[in-house]
């Protein structure tokens, strides 16, 4: 067990490096500004062999995770077998870094940002399950409407052959919930940006992190508003667009 997790902090740290490297899972190698200074602190550019993640050391998590889905490596995705083998990202400095301790018992899932169903080979596959990439999300949750959703913008991506998307959490109010001992942020709603050049639409969808059959459509200018992240790789003109749901959810 301990070669493996070894094995998989190596395949981690092997492709956490300069921002621009990062840049072919944003649109028009553009990434996400934070708008709001405030979650500016502590922040870190982690990149992945299929996708991207800025993590916060405030909130001992990842506040947005990038990755651009194309028909061909779904269908390769289709192939792959889950590893389930959650780690922490060795790339963190001490104490920014959720631990696999922060979880156990808290009542919640590790819930993925940038899926593992999506992830296209086996070195994708396992650097997902890095904790850098993981927020608490209610259990029913994750497994049943967040999962649907996951499902739907997968289609999406099959039919017009490509799509970009960006998730993260979002943290509203005053008084916010943690977990474990190094009081990793649990947050009140998870987002999820998509833009489809090929469709040349773009949308977001938010749900709060309960469980729940309800998920909201916003347009990409009011979850701008709602998170404090600017996604500037998004046509300003696709900004307004509200759709009218997803299929299969």
């Amino acid at each position: 067990m301990k070669k493996l997790f070894a094995a998989l902090w190596i395949a981690a740290s092997a492709h956490v490096v300069a921002a621009p490297a990062c840049s072919q899972f944003v649109p028009n190698a553009q990434f996400p500004v934070l708008a709001n200074a405030k979650l500016a602190a502590k922040t870190r550019m982690l990149c992945y062999s299929d996708f991207a993640v800025l993590h916060s050391g405030v909130t001992h998590g990842p506040l947005w995770s990038a990755e651009h889905l194309t028909r061909a490596h779904l269908n390769d995705a289709k192939e792959q077998v889950r590893t389930n083998k959650f780690f922490e990202d060795p790339t963190l400095p001490p104490g920014e870094g959720a631990t696999l301790a922060d979880y156990k018992r808290s009542g919640f899932d590790r819930g993925h940002m940038s899926p593992a169903g999506d992830r296209w080979n086996d070195e994708a596959m396992a650097q997902s399950f890095t904790l850098a990439n993981i927020v608490p999300q209610d259990r029913e949750n994750n497994q049943h409407l967040w999962a649907h959703i996951e499902s739907a913008v997968r289609k999406i991506a099959m039919r017009y052959g490509d799509a970009y998307v960006v998730t993260g959490p979002l943290f509203a109010g005053q008084t916010l919930r943690t977990i474990g001992p190094t009081r990793v942020f649990v947050p009140t709603q998870l987002f999820k940006v998509v833009y489809v050049p090929a469709a040349n639409e773009a949308f977001a969808v938010v749900v709060d992190n309960v469980a729940t059959n309800r998920y909201d459509v916003k347009t990409v200018h009011e979850l701008e508003t709602m998170s404090g992240i600017r996604f500037t790789g998004i046509p300003e003109a696709l900004k307004d667009q509200r759709i009218g749901g997803l299929k299969g959810v």
